[in-house]
């Protein structure tokens, strides 16, 4: 019994969330102790996964890799002490969590994966097939992800062409983005600079105003989000087209014009960007739609998604409550099915203006409780290395600040 106790407080002791003062910093030990362990096993699961007869010992190594995920995650700081690259443990946070959800997938695969699509001219090699299976989430040219739709491509997808396309498009998409990001912060630079974070929803002033400001607030974050995962993944574009010498094929763009989503299905079905959209049916839609069926799949991806983004308000700010994610993202499902409904009943599809303005307003009406979280779990006061660099900085606060006033004046 005394056994089993202190075992239960072993675990319990582990399995703690230390504040980013207890952690380690980022040198050459906790790199080869904490960080390249999970690295390691993920790969080895990778290059399991493509072999048959492997499930028993992928079912077996599960376990290590996410205690080995978690270890990493909770144990490393790598922001050098400086709040405000707490975007760095964020990120590293999030690759955790999917190398463990990831590999919860391929646990119980019975058959092998298999790859499609290689660069020209490439032999087949175990070796790189696994290194592309584990930076590939969408899953392009292999056999899980042929049910999926991917954006067109729009660029020239041939050699020099494509290489200067990409850096001019990473270029412009962390100039808005650092732009964008000046403009939120430029509502509250009092509060949203610091850690500590702020609400959006500004209680001295009427409900009418607060709502215009906290939406405007949402619609810039949207699009500091969009222009930063637009920026990463051309920067990683570049990396695999021109280090590892992959077929621009490999790389269909990320994005399909949000903007012009016509029903809320469109923008998050296949408009915004699929990255993670695997790791949410995984984790939440495969379980509820096997049970609820279609509306058990949506409610279960949507809630997924949520769980995923509570992961970086775990990483900013413990004291942040877990509903506001949850409760967005769950409310994007209810959406979701509402048109669905709307079809059945109707025979019609949610689209047209109407449509763009319908789902315009949902997004702006339950994301609001989204970005709110981000703001009061102190995200807004991370930063990057553009956000010094912004030529249009002066500029942005000026008219920032201005309209600000206004909305404060017109409800004086």
């Amino acid at each position: 019994m005394v056994m089993a106790w202190s075992s239960l407080d072993m675990l319990t002791d582990v399995l703690r969330v230390p504040p980013v003062s207890e952690r380690l910093p980022l040198n050459t030990y906790t790199l080869f102790a904490y960080v390249l362990p999970p690295c390691f096993s993920y790969y080895a699961v990778a290059l399991l996964v493509i072999h048959p007869g492997t499930r028993i010992l992928r079912i077996a190594l599960w376990p290590l890799i996410a205690l080995l995920a978690f270890r990493a995650t909770v144990s490393v700081d790598f922001t050098g002490g400086d709040p405000i690259l707490v975007y760095l443990n964020i990120s590293f946070a999030l690759i955790m969590f999917c190398f463990v959800v990831r590999t919860l997938e391929w646990t119980f695969l019975k058959d092998p994966l298999k790859r499609y699509v290689r660069p020209i001219g490439s032999s087949p090699s175990v070796l790189m097939d696994a290194l592309d299976l584990s930076t590939n989430i969408r899953g392009v040219g292999w056999n899980w992800s042929k049910s999926l739709c991917f954006p067109p491509h729009r660029r020239l997808t041939s050699g020099i062409w494509f290489t200067a396309y990409t850096l001019l498009s990473a270029l412009f998409h962390s100039f808005i983005c650092d732009t964008f990001h000046v403009a939120v912060r430029g509502f509250s630079p009092e509060t949203f600079i610091i850690p500590s974070g702020d609400t959006i929803f500004d209680s001295t002033l009427p409900p009418l105003t607060r709502y215009i400001r906290s939406s405007a607030i949402t619609a810039l974050m949207a699009v500091v989000i969009y222009s930063s995962v637009q920026m990463i993944y051309d920067m990683a574009t570049l990396v695999g087209v021109t280090v590892f010498q992959q077929d621009p094929v490999q790389w269909p763009p990320v994005f399909d014009e949000p903007w012009k989503a016509h029903s809320l299905r469109d923008f998050w079905g296949y408009r915004w960007h699929q990255l993670f959209r695997r790791t949410f049916a995984v984790l939440g839609g495969w379980p509820l739609g096997s049970v609820f069926g279609h509306a058990g799949y949506v409610l279960g991806s949507f809630l997924g998604s949520g769980i995923f983004h509570n992961v970086v308000l775990l990483m900013l700010n413990q004291n942040v409550e877990w509903w506001c994610m949850l409760f967005s993202f769950g409310m994007m499902a209810v959406g979701v099915i509402l048109e669905r409904v709307f079809t059945q009943m109707t025979g019609r599809r949610v689209g047209g203006w109407i449509g763009r303005l319908w789902t315009m307003a949902w997004l702006l009406l339950w994301g609001s409780f989204m970005v709110d979280g981000f703001g009061r779990a102190g995200m807004f006061a991370s930063s990057n290395v553009f956000d010094t660099a912004s030529p249009a900085q002066g500029t942005v606060d000026h008219y920032v600040t201005a309209f600000d006033g206004w909305l404060r004046k017109c409800a004086s």
